[in-house]
């Protein structure tokens, strides 16, 4: 653990006198020096533009770029980098989904997502159902934070042009059975899409996209020691020859006439414009770093510091934790309200220890409203977490609960 946190320069920075406690990795991860080392090569070294020259810094770069395309498809289990298209972020990856059904005739269909949703995963739906005055359907959670899979039955049906389902809740740290998701839905409609939002997945578990079963999968860069601004959409080969460009401009295009423009095939043809070449280059160095890690050495990790911090926030008095009680059922993120404090407060008195949590509705206001609750803290762990880390946590808390008690 010392040798992984010491590839963090951020860690090793101390404010006030005092370490740094990063405890919101659910929000961005941290980056190693590795990454940040890969990033400043291509500035310093091979810095050129990318498909479009014919000397050597560009074909470096080219192949740089293209390399980390093959990383990240075989990191993922998909079956051709030709299935991985680069965007800004997750929550682009999904609009241009959301962009190229707009483009058909959607009426007689109709959508489905869950309450657990990130509004990048529930806002595209809702106004695209919405604009074609279409139904749009919520799967909602139990009494312990899941999904009940009978409900399936109830929510997709011929119909169904689309399910949409995190892998992982950002709030409630859910993890919920893509793979037997996906096949009771190809069940009952053979035809129904299946996007899956791995913004919290992919960092953090081994997954493999041809295992699960979806059509469509969507991830960050910046949540899995990458740099931002960078976002990855998979999807079916079949698939993204169908769907219609995203935007449109340079690189995206095979033949441009006055009276017609003939498009590039996948990934290409979405990937219009000078690309961030350097934050792709840097998501390569990252996949590298996590696979020598080794992603179920990960998982271990993190389930063992969220057992624990789950097991002191429990014997904390007046904490109410959200999601499932067993930390195997879970991704490494805690989210939680303290009886007669709001999150804002919590957040804000943590760091004056240095102690970075997140405080809000994180994105899913749905699912707070769904649970009657204004806000959360949200403490997540990563890689370089230790329990001393959730130690500090805790003592913070400690500290908080006795001011507003």
């Amino acid at each position: 653990m010392n040798d992984v946190r010491n590839d963090f320069p951020q860690l090793m920075r101390k404010i006030n006198g005092k370490r740094l406690v990063y405890l919101d990795s659910t929000a961005t991860s941290l980056k190693p020096r590795q990454v940040i080392a890969k990033e400043q090569e291509y500035y310093t070294t091979y810095c050129a533009n990318v498909f479009r020259g014919i000397y050597t810094t560009s074909e470096e770069a080219t192949a740089a770029f293209e390399q980390a395309r093959t990383r990240v498809a075989h990191f993922i289990g998909a079956s051709s980098s030709e299935e991985v298209v680069f965007t800004r972020n997750t929550t682009e990856s999904i609009n241009v989904v959301m962009n190229a059904l707009s483009r058909t005739n959607l009426h007689g269909t109709e959508f489905v997502t869950t309450i657990m949703e990130h509004h990048s995963n529930f806002v595209p739906w809702q106004q695209l159902a919405l604009g074609f005055g279409v139904p749009f359907r919520i799967w909602n959670i139990d009494a312990a934070g899941g999904l009940n899979i009978k409900d399936i039955e109830k929510l997709v049906t011929k119909k169904t042009k689309l399910l949409a389902v995190a892998a992982v809740s950002n709030v409630l740290g859910t993890i919920n059975p893509v793979r037997h998701i996906s096949h009771i839905v190809k069940r009952i409609n053979p035809n129904c899409l299946v996007l899956v939002d791995a913004a919290q997945a992919v960092p953090h578990m081994k997954i493999n996209v041809a295992d699960w079963g979806a059509d469509i999968v969507a991830f960050s860069s910046h949540k899995m020691l990458g740099p931002t601004g960078v976002g990855v959409l998979w999807a079916r080969r079949a698939l993204l020859e169908e769907f219609a460009p995203y935007q449109y401009g340079g690189e995206m295009i095979k033949e441009v006439h006055v009276d017609r423009t003939v498009f590039a095939g996948p990934p290409h043809k979405f990937e219009a414009g000078t690309p961030h070449i350097a934050g792709v280059i840097g998501l390569g160095a990252a996949v590298d770093y996590l696979q020598a890690l080794g992603m179920d050495a990960i998982r271990k990790h993190e389930i063992e510091i969220t057992r624990y911090a789950l097991k002191a926030l429990i014997n904390l008095k007046g904490i109410t934790i959200y999601g499932p009680s067993d930390a195997e059922d879970r991704g490494g993120v805690i989210a939680f309200t303290m009886k007669g404090a709001h999150a804002h407060d919590i957040a804000q008195l943590l760091d004056e220890d240095n102690v970075c949590i997140r405080a809000g509705h994180h994105c899913a206001m749905p699912l707070h409203e769904y649970l009657h609750i204004s806000a959360t803290a949200r403490a997540s762990f990563y890689v370089y977490t230790t329990k001393e880390d959730v130690d500090a946590l805790i003592l913070g808390l400690e500290k908080i609960r006795k001011i507003f008690a």
